[in-house]
């Protein structure tokens, strides 16, 4: 059976998540209504992560077995005629490997958070954008980052219910990027690493705003690290600031 990788888009808003769920809607559920509309064998997907509810995705990455050998492009265009008016779009197909997986042949995982601060409240940018009313320090934000980055024991930063066999996770880049708006200040965290712990980024996007409005310093940073102990993190932010924005592959399956 031929086998096809899907880079999808989402607006996470509707969704109880990527991962499909006993009578909530998901994502993965409408991915494959949408597929099962073309191939009615087709049982399920797996994707490259999983995001929680509320949460966006600007290029997740899944992979499916049909039994037709469906040229990439019409096979994206027909699946997005299907899921319609799910807020979901399919920004790409590509033919893989019998071999290759969206989730074991991903080498990382890049997030962004978006984080508005403005005191007006937020019209266009709902559910889309975490608000607060200050504006925040981002040289002290990315000296906290800092902090963050190289290989640890993120216990701090790692849910409660996280799944996870070690709470050890390498984090590559956590960037945090300022941009003036005529209305705003918006600032985005970017984040990458092969993988990461349940409510991992969300933990460092809370923490690193108590540093930027000046509760926090560095210090408490990296004094939060190293207690491992989930207590001694900072706020966890809310979920619809945060996108998953790209997988990482070896070979792109999606280069042209």
């Amino acid at each position: 059976m031929p086998r096809f990788a899907l880079k999808i888009e989402y607006h996470g808003a509707p969704f109880a998540g990527w991962q499909r769920q006993k009578e909530q809607p998901s994502v993965q559920q409408a991915v494959e209504q949408a597929l099962r509309k073309l191939d009615p064998s087709v049982d399920t997907i797996a994707a490259a992560g999983r995001t929680d509810a509320g949460v966006h995705g600007l290029a997740q990455v899944a992979h499916c077995d049909m039994v037709r050998d469906w040229d990439p492009f019409r096979l994206s265009e027909a699946l997005n005629h299907h899921l319609k008016p799910a807020p979901v779009a399919i920004l790409a197909a590509a033919r893989v490997a019998d071999d290759w997986h969206a989730r074991f042949s991903a080498t990382e995982r890049r997030y962004m958070f978006r984080l508005l601060a403005r005191r007006a409240p937020v019209t266009h940018d709902a559910g889309l954008v975490w608000q607060v009313k200050q504006p925040l320090d981002r040289a002290a934000m990315q000296a906290g980052a800092d902090r963050l980055i190289g290989h640890h024991d993120f216990t701090t930063f790692r849910s409660t219910i996280c799944q996870a066999d070690s709470p050890m996770k390498t984090l590559d880049e956590l960037r945090v990027e300022e941009i003036a708006r005529p209305d705003a200040v918006e600032y985005r965290f970017h984040v990458r690493a092969r993988s990461f712990l349940h409510n991992q980024v969300r933990s460092f996007v809370g923490t690193l705003e108590r540093v930027g409005a000046g509760a926090w310093t560095p210090d408490d940073v990296t004094a939060a690290l190293n207690a491992r102990n989930r207590a001694a993190c900072g706020p966890v932010c809310p979920p619809q600031g945060l996108y998953l924005a790209g997988v990482g592959y070896k070979d792109d399956p999606f280069a042209p």
